[in-house]
Order: structure tokens, then sequence, then C-alpha cells
């Protein structure tokens, strides 16, 4: 390839996106490119996609096309897990590979012969018996917290997700890899790690017993440098008292916990095939709330599941007041082709889905102000991460609440003492 080549990149989706582009960016890096914004003009476009909604699917389209607008010399290599499903629709006009959800660390080689051969190589495979992909990451955007992919993967095949078909099956990162990365992201700077996968609940579960969510945890704890661990998605099954006691023994581990609810109905998390009724949910909740005084709890709901009543809908609603969420993801539901939801009956107009997404909303709303004010008076440890406009530290609380500090130094955990709610944010004062 020639040299001084730029490359510029995009990322849709999850967490597990994200890393999985930061370690395509280094083999560019590695291999001469330079990286650019990607909204300048860059040699190379790289488009990580996603498929989990259809916004996801028309976001992605766009800005493929979009990055052949900014450069028609470009050439654009295409990701993630639209790649991966529908591989033969994406070779717009511009791209030159198109990956799945494997082979990202030969991206730089891949499309070294896509270009030697003058075509569009589509470099997807069965992800029947894939193993795990070594991707590691050195370094990512900015110097306090960093995101740790240790597992791939799912096999709940919950009626409305896609994701089985388009990630494979379950597969866990070796712990002494994990525990490699998180040292050299200590000796990089970072203070902060998070663990996340694509069914972070089931670590370990291909190893038949060898090792488990909680030994992975205890791998990065150890490291010297690493102060703070938040862990992604969790399913609430995992939620036992032997879980929640082996996390409480770990004073790094932040206290915020993504739990996913997608219905508080029990009779819609049945047609959804999850693993676990309201009260259980509710149940796991408690457990935690237990054992921690500040826990948060987050989640993701979903509205309009194919037969959702009205009935079922505001059983969502009373289960969501009763976990007390200090944050929620509301979306509604969208179809995905090949799924079971798909071709169910019972299906809920557009408008009342998202009339009910709305409604669900402001109830979210409501229940973070009320965790806001809930910490004032309180002390807490921020990491701060940056300057805010105004010249004060902005950083997030152990239960990723975003706080504004005065004379606050960046990259450093402090402690404060929460003096107001501004908006759906904090304000503190430095304990000195």
């Amino acid at each position: 390839m020639v040299e001084n080549r730029t490359v510029a990149f995009h990322t849709l989706g999850c967490k597990v996106n994200q890393y999985d582009t930061q370690a395509m960016r280094e083999r560019f890096e590695q291999a001469g490119f330079r990286t650019v914004e990607f909204d300048e003009a860059a040699d190379v476009y790289v488009v990580n996609t996603c498929t989990v909604t259809g916004t996801g699917d028309k976001k992605s389209m766009q800005t493929i096309r979009r990055c052949h607008r900014k450069n028609p010399m470009a050439a654009i290599v295409v990701t993630g897990c639209l790649a991966q499903r529908a591989a033969d629709e994406l070779t717009l006009p511009g791209v030159r590979l198109v990956l799945g959800t494997q082979r990202r660390g030969e991206v730089v080689q891949l499309l070294e012969q896509a270009l030697e051969q003058d075509c569009a190589l589509i470099a997807v495979e069965t992800l029947r018996q894939a193993p795990f992909e070594h991707l590691t990451v050195h370094a990512h955007e900015g110097h306090t917290r960093a995101t740790m992919k240790i597992q791939e993967g799912c096999d709940r095949w919950c009626t409305y997700c896609i994701i089985p078909s388009v990630r494979g099956p379950i597969r866990s990162r070796p712990l002494e890899e994990i525990r490699e990365e998180a040292e050299s992201l200590a000796a990089a700077g970072f203070k902060e790690v998070v663990l996340t996968g694509i069914h972070l609940t089931s670590y370990g579960r291909d190893k038949h017993g060898e090792m488990t969510l909680l030994d992975a945890i205890r791998e990065v704890h150890a490291v010297e440098g690493i102060e703070r661990i938040r862990l992604g998605s969790l399913e609430p099954v995992i939620v036992t008292r032997e879980f929640v006691a082996g996390i409480a023994a770990l004073e790094k581990v932040c206290h915020q916990f993504h739990l996913a609810l997608q219905s508080g109905s029990d009779t819609v998390l049945a047609r959804m095939r999850r693993r676990y009724t309201s009260g259980e949910f509710l149940a796991a909740c408690v457990l935690l709330r237990e054992a921690f005084d500040d826990c948060a709890l987050t989640t993701d709901v979903m509205t309009g599941f194919p037969g959702e009543t009205e009935e079922e809908f505001m059983q969502t609603v009373d289960t969501c007041q009763r976990a007390g969420f200090a944050r929620m993801h509301v979306f509604p539901y969208s179809e995905r082709e090949g799924t079971k939801a798909a071709a169910m009956e019972g299906s809920v107009p557009r408008h009342i889905r998202e009339e009910r997404a709305r409604a669900l909303i402001a109830a979210g709303k409501a229940l973070e102000q009320q965790a806001l004010e809930s910490r004032v008076g309180k002390e807490d440890a921020v990491l701060i991460e940056e300057l805010d406009a105004q010249g004060r530290g902005m950083g997030y609380t152990g239960g990723y609440m975003r706080v504004h500090v005065e004379e606050a130094p960046v990259g450093e955990v402090i402690r404060v003492i929460i003096t107001g709610v501004e908006k759906d944010e904090l304000r503190g004062e430095i304990i000195r």
C-alpha cells in the first residue's frame, strides 16, 4: 500500500463494536496509516455496522453511502453485524472489503488483497465453529476509561433477537489474556476498565465450569493501577447470593449494574423467551441493593412487542417503578427478519409502540431525577475525565452519574460531596 495513507472510522451499536473498532484502528496504525476524524476526507473508511434494529440497518447503509460521497476514490471497509447478516447487500459504490464479525485482526491484509485484485472482497465466514478472535487493544480515545471485550457470541435465542445468528456461539476470552490486557491498559494510564461482551452473563459457560465471570473480574481487580471496574449488561439470572457476595468483596467494582429487563410483564417475557419472571428480576434488584447502599440500577426496556396489550404495558411500567431504575434505555420493538417474533401474530401498530415508548421514557426520566436527588449530601468517588465548557472537571461516579466539580484534576479519582442537581447531572465539591 502507499505510505502515509489516512483512515477514518465510524462505529454504530454497542460497546463490543467500539472495542472491535479500536482493535482495527491499531492494526491500521501499525501498518503506517494515520487516523483522521470521520468527517474529514480519508483514503480508507471503516464502517462498523449494527443490525439489532431496523434503525441500525438504515443508519449503517446511510453511513456507507456518505463515505463514498465524501471521497469517491476512497476504499470503504464494511464490518460488523449487518455485514455478517447481509454481506451481499453491502457491495455499494466504493466498498472494497466486507468483513463480518470475525477476521477483524486481518483487516489490513484483506484490504490490501482486495485493492491488488481490484475487486469488492467479501470475507464473511460461518460462525458455527468460530473461535474467540484474539483482538487486543492497547490504547483508547481518552485516558481514563477503557473497554475490554472478554466474551463473544450468544446462544439464548430470544424470539426478537438476531444477534445469535450474526455473533455466533459463546466464546470466552482466556483469563491470562484478560490479565495481560488489563496490565497494558493500566500501564497506559487508564483508571477504569469496562468489561463487556455480547452476552457477558455467559462468560465461561463454554469452558464447562473452568472459569466464571467472577474469575474474570478478579483477574482485573488484581492489576495495580486499575482503580475501578465497571460491568457491561448482565442478565438478572447471574445475580445470585454467591455472585453478589463475590463482587461485594472486590472494592474496585462499581456499584452500577445494567440488568436487561426488556419487559416487566411475565406473559410478554414468556413470548420473548426470556429466562426470568418480573418477580425474579425484582428479587435480583433487592439482592444488589441489600449489598450496596449506593447501588444504581440501569436497564433496557422494549415497548410494543407482538401481542402486547395495554394491561401488559402497564405491568412493565409498574415493574420499572418498583425496580427504581437510575436510568432506562427505552425503544419500540422492531421486526427482525429471521426471528420467531417477526412471524408472531398480534403485531402492535407502530404509532402505539412509539406512544408507549414515549410514556415509558417520561417515567424513566422521573426515576432518573429521583436517583440524582437521592445522592445530594452524600460522598462519592468521581473519575474526572475532561473539563466542561466552564472549565470544571467532569466525570462519573461509580453509579455512572455525571458530576461537575470545580478545580478537579483530569484523570484522577477524587472524593467529592454531592451538592446539587443541574438538570440531569450532579454538582460536587472536592473533599479536602
